[in-house]
């Protein structure tokens, strides 16, 4: 498993709103370390027995907490980042449509700080049978030894589903977001699957646009010995057109999924022609 382990204590940032409050009863009955929430103005409420406060600042005075799950709306979600990274160690941004300079300025902040980001517009992050922090169904998910890192929420689903109707299981999944700027990306959370002796293999989902899988193709082959089974959604995307990600989108030779899949194989990873056959090359694999 790695970032979401028995020693996270969680802070929910919007913990009463209409998103926060939902997922954070989902969180709950998958009992995940949930400790406290955040929501300015009512603090000494409680939400399903989760103590609310004004501030991050204020729970530290309280209890030991070290991550974050950000459920606030667009407009104020760069305050609740650098709140967050300022005095924890790792937060995930599920919220989507954030400006891309606020997601640069976390990003950047967040290095600053040595605090890892997941997001923004990320599923979260799920270690099955110890907890998540974000928005997944856990009933797809099975603890196991592959480890799944993608920039696409339902194609993680997918994998993981089938990866568990195979008789195999995950150590952890990760969303990165499919926002053009992000703070992990694919080769930071490769390398701690790698370190990661509860992760015999991995599985990379990747999608058109931008250059992440190239480089994660790089990063691979100097840097990675575990197995590495990768897919690259959009396949059929005409150029110029964007395919639900802000960052999934085609420009002349750039980030085509020709050009992501030629530079995986060079790095000797087995790229999967359809989502389907990941599970059944990670059973010839482990």
């Amino acid at each position: 498993m790695i970032f979401l382990d028995e020693d996270t204590r969680c802070v929910v940032q919007g913990i009463t709103g209409k998103q926060g409050s939902f997922h954070t009863k989902s969180m709950l009955e998958y009992n995940t370390p949930i400790v406290a929430g955040t929501s300015p103005g009512k603090g000494g409420q409680e939400f399903e027995g989760i103590p609310v406060y004004n501030s991050i600042a204020e729970i530290k005075e309280e209890m030991d907490v070290n991550a974050s799950i950000i459920f606030i709306p667009a407009p104020f979600a760069k305050d609740a980042a650098f709140e967050a990274i300022s005095q924890l160690e790792l937060a995930v941004i599920i919220t989507e449509h954030i400006p891309v300079h606020d997601s640069m300025e976390i990003a950047q902040y967040a290095r600053k700080n040595n605090c890892k980001i997941i997001g923004p517009n990320t599923p979260g992050i799920i270690t099955p049978g110890v907890g998540k922090l974000g928005i997944m169904p856990t009933h797809i998910f099975n603890s196991g030894d592959i480890g799944i890192v993608s920039r696409s929420g339902t194609l993680t689903y997918e994998v993981a589903s089938q990866i568990t109707q195979a008789g195999l299981g995950q150590s952890t999944c990760l969303g990165i977001g499919g926002d053009p700027v992000v703070g992990m990306d694919f080769a930071d959370v490769l390398q701690k699957f790698e370190d990661d002796p509860g992760t015999k293999a991995m599985a990379m989902i990747g999608e058109i646009g931008g250059n992440a899988e190239e480089k994660a193709a790089e990063y691979i082959a100097e840097n990675i010995t575990k197995p590495v089974v990768a897919y690259i959604a959009g396949r059929t995307a005409p150029a110029g057109k964007r395919m639900g990600h802000a960052g999934a989108i085609i420009e002349g030779d750039s980030g085509t999924a020709e050009s992501k899949m030629k530079a995986l194989k060079a790095a000797g990873v087995e790229v999967a022609e359809q989502p389907s056959q990941i599970a059944d090359m990670m059973k010839e694999i482990i």
